[in-house]
């Protein structure tokens, strides 16, 4: 039989901390693609609608492939945005016999904190109790009842960096193809507990995480359950249902993998204290005299990492702090990535390629924690559209689009300006304007853990630094929560 599938994703993960509202525009700047669309873009590339058109061929399906949709981290979705999100994507479910999609499960939108559950709930109403719904998740997701209850199987990543999509959405596919031809009855439980955070922020390499990740896959070689997700949440949503979660995916009877999926989550809060020590950060001045002192002679970049300003946790992309330290210092052969600012991309076409001009630089959003706005005489080397194909590890042969951008060089400092906030995972970010990683001294990135799978591997050291951005210590500790359900740790003294 010739089965129609449902694919497609809406991604978005919500800082709603953040005072910058997600709106149509911004998925437009990251992915928004209808329809037609969509298999140009994905075919062939490392990515989880990729792995989902492979899989329509290997197993006969015809898909129906509405809406692929990602936007970077920022504020809560606008109502508006989410519903036409929605609908054109739920338009293309009429018909089908079962869906492998993608959600982030950590956006929130306005009016609804559960969207992917608001989401699944939609779709369920429209194929029916008895259809598989596979969904691909990632591990920052903040897992709901309700997004357990409409899926028939959560697969959440199970690498940091996200570098396993491909695969996870394969796994989606297998475990779909049984199900739609009535192998198996697919039947997904959750379980958590009263935690803000746990499982080292989500880290795979080592750790809690790890310990589950591999206890979980040992199961599913054994055939005692069919997926099991464990996600470390997403602590900067103010919601109540954040925080970690273990899910099982079990073919029927269900009781068993509640068992299991208590067990892991009972490890889970019971390790929920574990830092790993390469997740520690240094200061700006430390960091900066650590590069100055490292540059004569360098064979490999020192990559400094502010972990503060992260685009890809919410953060705004425009904290000046540690660029100015930089710029002081008088580093030479160096590269930053980025300052998101579209204001100041306008300023530098206006003063063209070659040519040199005063220019200010970011510190718009926020300048109380990551810096004031940074005045700069500075050369315009480059200007492009904003366009480039990725090649690293995460999301390889896909194009990505930062808007109109350019490279600025301010003293020994190369610095990317860009118009659509996005954090720093793929050297094509720098080669597309111009800038050469490899024989870069340092290289100073805005993203939290996702550019170790790209940048790492050439750097002769990574430093991670609290640029005193909206994700540093110092602001997240004044952050209020007033959603999130209570009593939960770390904010109140629980004993279970």
């Amino acid at each position: 039989m010739n089965y129609r599938i449902l694919t497609g994703e809406i991604e978005h993960e919500a800082n709603t901390f953040s005072k910058v509202p997600t709106t149509l525009e911004h998925f437009r700047s990251g992915t928004l693609l209808l329809g037609d669309e969509i298999p140009p873009a994905r075919r062939g590339t490392l990515t989880a609608l990729g792995a989902a058109f492979e899989a329509a061929e290997k197993f006969g399906w015809r898909l129906s492939h509405p809406l692929a949709a990602s936007a970077t981290p920022g504020g809560i979705v606008t109502k508006e945005t989410f519903e036409q999100l929605c609908a054109w994507f739920l338009a293309g479910a009429e018909g089908c016999d079962g869906a492998l999609i993608n959600l982030h499960g950590a956006m929130v939108a306005e009016g609804c904190e559960d969207t992917e559950g608001e989401i699944l709930a939609r779709l369920r109403a429209i194929l029916g109790p008895d259809a598989p719904v596979v969904v691909t998740l990632d591990l920052h997701a903040n897992v709901t009842q309700k997004m357990a209850t409409n899926a028939s199987a959560l697969i959440a990543v199970r690498t940091y960096p996200h570098i396993d999509y491909y695969e996870r959405a394969w796994h989606g596919a297998e475990l779909l193809d049984r199900a739609i031809r009535g192998e198996i009855r697919p039947r997904t439980v959750i379980a958590k507990r009263p935690m803000l955070r746990g499982l080292n922020v989500g880290h795979t390499e080592t750790g809690p995480m790890r310990e589950l990740i591999d206890r979980g896959e040992a199961l599913e070689a054994s055939g005692k359950v069919l997926v099991v997700s464990v996600c470390a949440g997403f602590s900067q949503s103010d919601i109540y249902d954040v925080g970690p979660s273990v899910t099982v995916t079990a073919n029927g009877d269900s009781r068993e993998a509640k068992r299991i999926a208590e067990e892991f989550m009972d490890y889970a809060w019971e390790t929920r204290e574990f830092v790993s020590v390469r997740d520690t950060s240094i200061s700006i001045a430390e960091a900066v005299e650590r590069a100055k002192t490292g540059e004569a002679g360098a064979d490999k970049p020192l990559v400094l990492a502010d972990v503060s300003d992260n685009p890809g946790g919410g953060a705004y992309g425009d904290a000046t702090n540690l660029l100015r330290a930089m710029i002081t210092a008088d580093l030479q052969n160096t590269a930053f990535h980025a300052i998101f600012d579209p204001a100041a991309v306008q300023a530098g076409i206006a003063i063209g390629v070659g040519n040199k001009g005063c220019i200010v630089l970011g510190g718009k959003h926020a300048p109380e924690m990551g810096g004031a706005p940074l005045e700069v005489e500075a050369r315009v080397v480059s200007i492009t559209d904003g366009h480039f194909r990725c090649h690293g590890p995460m999301g390889g042969g896909a194009w990505r689009n930062h808007g109109p951008s350019l490279m600025l060089r301010v003293g020994g400092v190369e610095v990317a300006v860009i118009s659509a906030n996005d954090q720093a995972t793929d050297l094509a970010q720098l080669t597309s304007l111009g800038i050469d990683p490899l024989h870069c001294a340092t290289i100073a990135l805005k993203s939290y853990h996702h550019f170790r799978a790209a940048f790492e591997p050439i750097a002769r050291e990574v430093i991670r630094v609290d640029g005193g951005g909206m994700m540093g210590s110092a602001a997240l500790s004044k952050a209020e929560y007033r959603h999130i359900r209570r009593p939960i740790w770390p904010l109140d003294d629980i004993k279970l």
